[in-house]
């Protein structure tokens, strides 16, 4: 098969090892029924069995291997693939998740006929590592939101996974690409920017797999907050008062949540580093310092008692 000149979607996958879920995940790209697709693997240097099996994928002109040296950073991996796209369309794609076959092709379709959203996401359903749906996915709320989401992306109630996005490369790159200093969650930096630009289109079935397993970079919980406090952040200067405001609550409240876990933890020097760090903007919140006041006893806690603490209201 030939490369396309300007294929029509550009595919970005990084990796770093994951052998296992690689190989999975790469056949999920082959079987797409859509066709006119380049693959751009940023390898962030795996080890030698891994790069053996990149280097079998070498042979189809469709695809690209940029080896990448080793930093552990998402977006730095994410936006060297960026910077060798050629398509109209950019799509992500995790090492270690899956696509259903017609995923490519119902996305275009929905971008082409949707002349006002610029980007598009679909349903999603989360699997263990062996590929079998986890048991909470039985109860898992999903709420299909489209058109101007950005409030709603702010305060968490859009659900996008990132192997589910398909945009116009032009938005990705008008946004800015990923921000290199966020190690966790710079996928939400990024939609939370295309969404001042751009309404976003949805396709209601769970045309992507997600897998949940003890390798997942989100495994250092932490950064995941400060990540989302970072992006909250730094949109301020660019929105108007009343979005402004809401960015500021949602900092307050994603602030009391990190400060929530440090506590549960019994990590006390955590829960005073955090509730300083987010004083000099949650400060005029009256609910803040009661919120506070509350973290910081049950972070000064023995751990005994908050193990009895929870136990009680586990059985009540």
């Amino acid at each position: 098969m030939h490369a396309s000149p300007k294929p029509t979607v550009s595919i970005l996958l990084p990796t770093f090892n994951r052998l296992l879920f690689l190989r999975l995940t790469v056949e999920s790209v082959f079987a797409q029924t859509f066709a006119d697709w380049e693959l751009i693997i940023a390898d962030d240097g795996s080890d030698e069995h891994t790069r053996e099996y990149l280097r079998t994928l070498a042979s189809d002109p469709r695809v690209k291997l940029l080896w990448l040296p080793h930093t552990g950073i998402p977006a730095a991996v994410r936006n060297a693939a960026l910077g060798e796209a050629r398509g109209e369309y950019v799509a992500f794609l995790d090492s270690d998740d899956l696509w259903v076959p017609g995923k490519l092709q119902r996305q275009c379709e929905v971008l082409r006929a949707r002349a006002d959203c610029r980007w598009s996401y679909t349903a999603f359903s989360q699997i263990d590592e062996s590929g079998q749906a986890l048991p909470e996915e039985l109860s898992r709320r999903w709420v299909a939101y489209e058109g101007p989401v950005f409030e709603r992306l702010v305060t968490g109630e859009v659900s996008i996974r990132t192997p589910s996005v398909l945009a116009t490369r032009e938005l990705i790159l008008r946004a800015g690409g990923f921000d290199e200093t966020i190690s966790s969650g710079e996928d939400y930096d990024l939609w939370l920017r295309m969404a001042l630009d751009s309404n976003l289109a949805v396709i209601d079935e769970p045309l992507v797999r997600v897998r949940r397993h003890d390798e997942n970079h989100s495994r250092a919980w932490h950064s995941a907050y400060l990540g989302r406090d970072r992006a909250l952040q730094k949109l301020q200067t660019r929105v108007d008062g009343a979005r402004r405001s809401l960015l500021r609550s949602e900092r307050v409240r994603n602030g009391l949540k990190l400060a929530a876990e440090y506590a549960s933890l019994g990590e006390s020097a955590h829960v005073l580093r955090t509730l300083h760090s987010a004083c000099r903007y949650s400060w005029p919140y009256p609910h803040w310092w009661l919120d506070a006041g509350k973290i910081l006893v049950r972070g000064h806690l023995p751990r005994r008692l908050l193990d009895i603490y929870r136990g009680h209201f586990r059985g009540t």
